[in-house]
């Protein structure tokens, strides 16, 4: 039977790139989504195309019961659980300061960014298989300290600690647990609402001059849920071009 991994937010950008490179890694692999069909449909129709195996399974990671039913589904459609990726999340396009930032935009991001990921490392810590994996998501912004960021950073920086603890807290189960902090990534995500003049600059922060690619990231998750990511644990693993 093959592993199986969990993949939030898969169905386009650094999610879909994790989805399909762990594909290629021998993972059957669980496409979450949170109302897009037709884009989860597209990445499972895209490994499929390519050799691999794959199901959409619809979530939004806000809701408890929707993870619980989630990791169900997956268990009941492919067997098993071995890897969780945390990728789910939202950044506000106009990245308001603290001061102009509103109470729906703070709570939506503590919603998805940090309760999401909380619901759905809760029901790995009880599900995965021994020996498996969680990789959560932060970003380098932590370490950039930009303005604007203040509100998304301490979402990220929520996460940082959960995967630092939690790595503890799993003692003698043999599941690692590890995020990945990425710079600036050619995503919808990152480009939606920024002019190419601020793209460019950003591009030309990290000393390899140039903006990571969804397949970057994965190329990182991948060596995380692998074997040989298996001595790193309760670590945040910055994917930046060194950036910062």
């Amino acid at each position: 039977m093959k592993q199986v991994a969990i993949v939030t937010g898969a169905s386009r950008g650094i999610g879909a790139a994790i989805a399909q490179r762990l594909a290629k890694d021998g993972f059957a692999v669980v496409v979450n989504y949170a109302g897009n069909v037709a884009e989860a449909d597209k990445i499972v129709a895209a490994i499929g195309a390519d050799g691999g195996t794959a199901v959409a399974i619809q979530a939004d990671v806000a809701d408890p019961a929707a993870v619980r039913a989630l990791f169900e589904q997956a268990i009941a459609r492919l067997g098993r659980v071995d890897v969780l990726v945390n990728n789910a999340g939202i950044m506000p396009p106009a990245l308001p300061h603290l001061a102009d930032t509103d109470d729906q935009t703070f709570d939506r991001l503590f919603s998805v960014n940090v309760k999401g990921s909380f619901n759905t490392m809760r029901e790995a810590a009880a599900k995965l298989q021994h020996g498996g994996r969680i990789i959560n998501f932060s970003t380098s912004v932590i370490g950039l300290a930009l303005p604007g960021y203040a509100v998304y950073a301490a979402t990220k920086g929520a996460i940082e600690v959960m995967t630092n603890i939690l790595a503890k807290e799993l003692r003698g189960k043999h599941i690692t647990v590890n995020a990945v902090a990425p710079g600036p990534t050619a995503t919808a995500l990152f480009l939606d609402g920024k002019t190419p003049e601020m793209i460019e600059r950003m591009s030309k922060m990290p000393p390899l001059e140039r903006l990571g690619q969804p397949e970057d990231i994965a190329a990182a998750v991948s060596m995380l849920a692998g074997a040989d990511g298996g001595w790193i644990n309760g670590q945040t693993l910055r994917a930046n071009g060194g950036l910062v």
